[in-house]
């Protein structure tokens, strides 16, 4: 990991939230050296000095007046109640901790974590908690003391919050850490306990001490009573807090989701499970904050945890969760369209250490909500169509042809997807002047780095729709994804390279996300970006142009002469394994005629808006009168095409060409996607918790050819593990039913989601309501 210590230049581009760590929190006790003090490379190493000696890490046994016996914490997970002195019967001895963790009871109904499939307690901070004492004899309130110790790490300490005695109060002061005695019944004591609302997150060990006139006695750690602080939208001194109810149930509760993907004109779209609430998953969340270094100080502040989830969750850098791909070959792992959930991967990840094969944007983006509404921070996935990837911070996205009107690819490197998904998530920004509360936006895909890693944000949405790009985190970049203007330049007989078109409404269309309480597609475009043309849309890139690589490349263009202009309509959801048509229009809007010479090429594409060479070439000569417009039709037919293609069916159409009479430059893009078919998913039987059911997936080939080693990908939160079925091959426009049975684990409203994968097509999904009733 790079050190945080290190600054950069780059605009809008600043250090971690959190100080470096110069150690790794390791998730289990280190093991002990035999001797007591510690080797020159302990002291002076940085790996070395990561293995604690027993100077590092104590507790202290139950013992007599006046003795103390120094342990040290060998294994984290034993559980030693068993005292080293004798127990006298004046000694108030705890003999059970009750947390009242029930999944269905009151506290983890209180502090919504009763859809997480654990055992143990899960809280939320800023708010009490109820726990149940039970001692060796009855509680004499005027003799007696119980104080509550909660400790995290590997070294605790009271000065970095990581150790925490929690005092005794009468009243609780709201947002700050208290124990409350709420009755006492002979042997059995019922206590409220606070937690900070700016509390560390995390799994905290819990230990019980008591003072009384036989003595101090701890009782020692015992993992069942371990409890999970997490992040508090319903708290207000949280600085995640979330006052509407149904956004905080969308985005905190909701295990699955919309992602969209396509081109502005043919949008798709699929579910995803989320699954934060599966069994492994919290630890998995927590796992990845220890891999990716984060000090335990750091990991109550949303800002911070953001900036490192946002680095782990690619695998660039510091081997994080997903590896990425765009190359087409994922022989070695899951095809990224495969996926249909982050439990798996999560699963696995958490499991090996290892990154897991592979992930395009949206398996980045649906890990990162996962990880960020599991560990409480509200978050949602939201989808930029035209999507621009500045490479050089210059806020523009250039495009150099040569004096042939021929693309230099050797210099094109910047490019728009053709959509490209990111996340939102909520909080405040103490770090900031006021009025960047709120969204922030959160980018996983590891495209360019940010303090020497590759991660994105969080960036105020109100300073990327102003273009306040001077602000944190790395709002330049995502600013110039939604907000930059896209700039043809030829080049000229000399070798300079003149500005011969510039459109100012390429990027940054139908910005998406799914609506709260349903599953419709919800338009965001205007958090993101004043309408399109407006005064206040063009005063935010000249603000942003100033703080860019290059603002004097900013402007009209070199040649004033716009009299022609071109525009491309393409056939409406063209389905794969069908021929295309596309509509050219040319419109003369000068007082003369004008004779123009235009070439259309074909080429595939990746949805990240790098092209292949082209592998259809037309072109075409016409005659415009005065003030006219002519359209000319290209076609392209399935056996042109269907040997081309990439990952998921795209292709662009260029349209170049020049007016002979005035010498003005056409240029014109446009990238299109083809449709693929849905699974059909029908459930057979009632839905209960604990019966077994079935789920009748249908999915017709609509390929004249045949689709080999075909798998169908299952799962659904409360409902299906996730799952792979080998269904083999496909043959040409033939139909399969597989049945896969499952037993619903939780009651309420599910999905089924299933998504299939062959050699020759992907992209194809299906997903079902289910209502499962409780037994």
């Amino acid at each position: 990991m790079a050190n945080s210590m290190e600054m950069t230049t780059d605009v809008g581009r600043w250090p971690p939230a959190s100080p470096h760590m110069s150690r790794q929190p390791s998730r289990v006790a280190p093991s002990l050296a035999p001797s007591r003090k510690k080797s020159w490379f302990q002291r002076c190493c940085g790996c070395c000095s990561s293995a604690h000696s027993e100077e590092d890490v104590e507790e202290w046994r139950s013992t007599a007046p006046g003795v103390r016996d120094r342990v040290t914490d060998r294994d984290p997970d034993r559980s030693d109640t068993e005292p080293t002195v004798n127990i006298n019967d004046r000694m108030l001895v705890v003999t059970c901790v009750d947390l009242l963790k029930d999944r269905r009871g009151q506290n983890r109904r209180a502090h919504h974590t009763h859809e997480y499939e654990y055992d143990d307690l899960i809280v939320r901070r800023g708010k009490p908690f109820e726990i149940c004492l039970t001692f060796s004899r009855p509680f004499k309130v005027r003799d007696d003391k119980v104080i509550l110790q909660l400790h995290i790490g590997n070294a605790p300490q009271v000065s970095k919050d990581t150790l925490v005695i929690v005092p005794t109060v009468n009243e609780f002061d709201e947002g700050r850490w208290g124990a409350q005695v709420k009755e006492v019944n002979g042997k059995t004591m019922t206590m409220w306990v606070n937690t900070s609302a700016k509390a560390i997150i995390g799994k905290y060990q819990l230990t019980v001490k008591t003072e009384s006139p036989g003595g101090t006695f701890v009782m020692q750690r015992d993992p069942k009573n371990d409890i999970y602080i997490l992040f508090n939208p319903w708290c207000r001194l949280d600085d995640v807090f979330m006052d509407n109810e149904a956004w905080k149930y969308e985005y905190i509760m909701n295990e699955t989701g919309r992602l969209y993907y396509g081109t502005e004109q043919q949008i798709g779209e699929r579910s995803w499970n989320y699954g934060q609430f599966d069994r492994g998953v919290l630890d998995a969340c927590l796992y990845i904050l220890d891999r990716g270094g984060m000090p335990y100080t750091g990991r109550c502040d949303p800002i911070a945890v953001c900036r490192v989830v946002s680095a782990m969750v690619n695998s660039l850098d510091d081997n994080g969760v997903v590896a990425g791909n765009w190359s087409g070959d994922y022989n070695d792992g899951v095809s990224p369209t495969a996926w249909v959930g982050s439990v798996d991967i999560l699963l696995r990840y958490h499991h090996t250490g290892n990154p897991v094969s592979y992930g395009q944007c949206w398996v980045f983006s649906g890990v990162t909500t996962t990880v960020l509404r599991c560990l409480g921070i509200p978050s949602r996935s939201i989808t930029n169509f035209a999507s621009a990837h500045d490479t050089d911070a210059s806020l523009t996205l250039d495009v150099y042809f040569d004096e042939n009107m021929n693309l230099l690819e050797d210099m094109n490197t910047d490019s728009v997807w053709n959509y490209h998904v990111w996340n939102d998530c909520w909080m405040t920004r103490p770090d900031l002047p006021t009025g960047f509360d709120g969204w922030q936006a959160v980018d996983s895909t590891p495209q360019e780095t940010s303090s020497g890693l590759f991660r994105c944000g969080p960036s105020p949405l109100p300073a990327i729709k102003n273009g306040l790009v001077y602000l944190k985190y790395d709002t330049p970049f995502c600013f110039a994804e939604v907000n930059s203007d896209k700039v043809y330049w030829q080049r000229q007989a000399g070798g300079n390279f003149k500005k011969v078109c510039v459109e100012e409404k390429a990027v940054g269309h139908r910005i998406s996300t799914k609506a709260v309480g349903s599953n419709a597609r919800e338009d965001i475009t205007h958090l993101y970006k004043h309408p399109e043309g407006s005064e206040a849309e063009r005063q935010a890139v000249r603000t942003a142009a100033q703080y860019g690589s290059k603002p004097s490349k900013h402007g009209p263009n070199d040649d004033d002469s716009q009299d022609v202009q071109v525009t491309i309509e393409a056939q409406d959801g063209c389905m794969m394994g069908s021929d295309i048509s596309m509509q050219v229009t040319v419109r003369n809007s000068s007082g003369s005629q004008c004779s123009i010479s235009l070439v259309l090429r074909f080429s595939v594409m990746y949805y990240t808006g790098v092209c292949r060479d082209a592998f259809k070439e037309d072109v075409k000569e016409l005659v415009l009168a005065a003030g006219e417009a002519k359209s000319v039709v290209t076609h392209l037919k399935y056996s042109e095409y269907r040997n081309q293609l990439v990952d998921q069916g795209a292709m662009m159409l260029t349209v170049s060409g020049q007016v002979k009479e005035t010498g003005q430059t056409l240029a014109k893009q446009h990238s299109f996607r083809l449709r693929t078919p849905d699974l059909t998913i029908r459930v057979l039987g009632e839905p209960v918790v604990g019966n077994q059911i079935t789920a009748e997936i249908t999915f017709t080939n609509p390929l004249q050819v045949t689709l080999c080693n075909t798998a169908i990908h299952v799962e659904g939160p409360g409902l299906q593990r996730p799952k792979v079925v080998r269904v083999g091959d496909i043959g040409p426009q033939k139909s399969i039913t597989i049945l896969e049975h499952f037993t619903p684990r939780r009651p309420g409203p599910r999905q089924f989601i299933a998504s299939l994968e062959s050699d020759k097509l992907n992209q194809v999904h299906g997903v079902t309501e289910v209502i499962v009733r409780d037994a």
